[in-house]
């Protein structure tokens, strides 16, 4: 009798605790779970829950969408797109891309190139709108615009080396009848390649020679420079074989990032300090989320909490299941055995590009 009583006195004190539990102590794992399932307006409304429910909502939170990894078919009209954060890949037949090959992307537009007749053009995969510029050749030089085509303020900008001291720099606009073109003298060393790589940033055009000089364009003035600061430091054996493949060049909130990555060592992050004209290491990502690829790369904020302080390279693994990665907290690559030799991909076979907001291509 006594072992019943002492039984039903545990069950009522457990079923008393029971009652006194309240959402607030559900584990951190199933918040997580839960919350990243909501719409932002209501993952705001969750965080003012508690302090607990603000820091598990504030973590989880999406404010911005990840850029997905558009590939290039060799044959055929059938563009893959793959979101590394739902992990899942789409298709699309485009036959006005056939012949083509990317050049750049910005705002979810793609500027393109018909190498067969030089034609130049921009196109949106997702409303499959088309906006054609003068024929120019850019068989031998990487090219940017600063805009999306639809904003008066577009500019498309490509730069040629020329001679030792001289570069030949080119712009276009949409509706423009011809490229304008003006030869531009180099006071420091500055090589010119395919290799090169561009961003825009804060109105002027950033341009990373394959030899990591820095030269600026001024769209406004027309003004050409060749900034005075020294390379970023690489490793003794960064220079391996396809070292120039494995350079990419971001811009976020008015910084310049490049990355530097090798077979044999982990990336390394460097920002641009304009003040005292030097590169400087980054040891943290503060949030940021980068995505690099050969053509163009992009940063986000605000993307779920497992892909923040994280590098996504254009290579796609494990039937199309996985991005490879780097994440900066864990100082380590993701899967950690993959072959990082860029060597080995096509740099025209894929590009980062912003997809619309609640895009599904099912």
């Amino acid at each position: 009798l006594a072992e019943t009583i002492n039984l039903d006195e545990k069950k009522a004190t457990e079923e008393e605790s029971l009652k006194l539990q309240t959402w607030a102590d559900l584990p951190v794992e199933l918040l997580e779970l839960i919350l990243c399932h909501l719409t932002l307006e209501d993952n705001v409304r969750a965080s003012a829950v508690c302090r607990r429910w603000h820091k598990v909502a504030v973590a989880v939170r999406v404010v911005n969408q990840s850029p997905w990894l558009m590939y290039f078919p060799k044959y055929g009209s059938l563009y893959e797109f793959y979101d590394p954060a739902e992990r899942k890949t789409y298709s699309l037949e485009l036959p006005e891309l056939q012949g083509s090959r990317a050049c750049y992307t910005k705002d979810g537009w793609l500027l393109l190139y018909r190498p067969r007749n030089h034609g130049v053009f921009f196109f949106n995969p997702f409303n499959r709108h088309m906006i054609k510029l003068p024929r120019f050749e850019l068989t031998y030089q990487m090219v940017a615009f600063s805009d999306a085509p639809t904003s008066d303020l577009c500019v498309v900008f490509t730069i040629k080396h020329i001679s030792p001291t001289v570069v030949a720099i080119s712009t276009c606009r949409p509706g423009d009848s011809e490229w304008t073109t003006v030869n531009h003298q180099n006071r420091l060393p500055f090589v010119s390649s395919i290799w090169n790589k561009m961003v825009f940033c804060s109105g002027m055009f950033y341009c990373l020679s394959l030899t990591g000089w820095l030269g600026v364009y001024d769209p406004l003035l027309h003004a050409w420079s060749v900034l005075h600061v020294p390379p970023p430091r690489c490793p003794e054996n960064f220079f391996a074989k396809n070292w120039w493949k494995g350079k990419f060049m971001a811009e976020h909130d008015g910084d310049i990032l490049v990355i530097y990555t090798c077979n044999t060592e982990t990336p390394i992050i460097f920002k641009l300090d304009h003040s005292e004209m030097v590169w400087e290491e980054m040891q943290t990502l503060n949030g940021v989320t980068l995505f690099a690829s050969f053509l163009s790369s992009h940063s986000r904020t605000e993307l779920p909490g497992a892909m923040r302080n994280v590098v996504y390279f254009s290579k796609v693994r494990f039937f199309g299941k996985r991005c490879i990665s780097y994440s900066v907290d864990d100082r380590r690559y993701y899967p950690r055995k993959e072959c990082h030799d860029w060597g080995e991909q096509d740099p025209f076979e894929n590009i980062w590009i912003e997809p619309p907001r609640d895009a599904s291509l099912n």
